[in-house]
């Protein structure tokens, strides 16, 4: 009876992994439309505490050489909505370090390495989103 209930646990604990992140065949701005990725300014240690905060929605097809520079190297955190693809870099004009994150959920981009120290987090200053 004990394994079954810490079994029980286990799952439901699973499950929740994610819970604060939405999932990418779910991601769709207030109109309906279609979101490409979701990135968001906070992420946590804890990934149900991570995709806090404002987020940015890149859309099918956005091609952002220079973010907006509210967003610049403030990402910590994205989702990418299934079948799509975002492009980063670390640079404005699409310069610097390239990484592209495949659909899925991306709860803490400290955990992303860039080159040999780095990490992706609060480093996008460019994107290009294709679904």
């Amino acid at each position: 009876m004990r394994l079954l209930i810490a079994l029980l646990i286990c799952v439901s604990s699973i499950q929740g992994l994610y819970a604060q992140c939405p999932e990418p065949n779910t991601l769709v701005d207030a109109s309906g439309a279609k979101v490409c990725a979701r990135m968001f300014e906070d992420s946590n240690y804890y990934y149900e505490q991570s995709c806090g905060g404002e987020y940015l929605d890149a859309y099918p097809g956005d091609d952002v050489p220079i973010i907006p520079w509210r967003w610049n190297n403030r990402i910590s955190s994205l989702v990418v909505s299934r079948s799509c693809t975002l492009t980063v870099w670390s640079l404005a004009r699409k310069e610097g370090s390239k990484r592209k994150f495949t659909a899925g959920i991306q709860p803490r981009l400290r955990d992303v390495g860039q080159g040999l120290f780095g990490n992706w987090n609060n480093d996008i200053s460019a994107y290009y989103c294709v679904c």
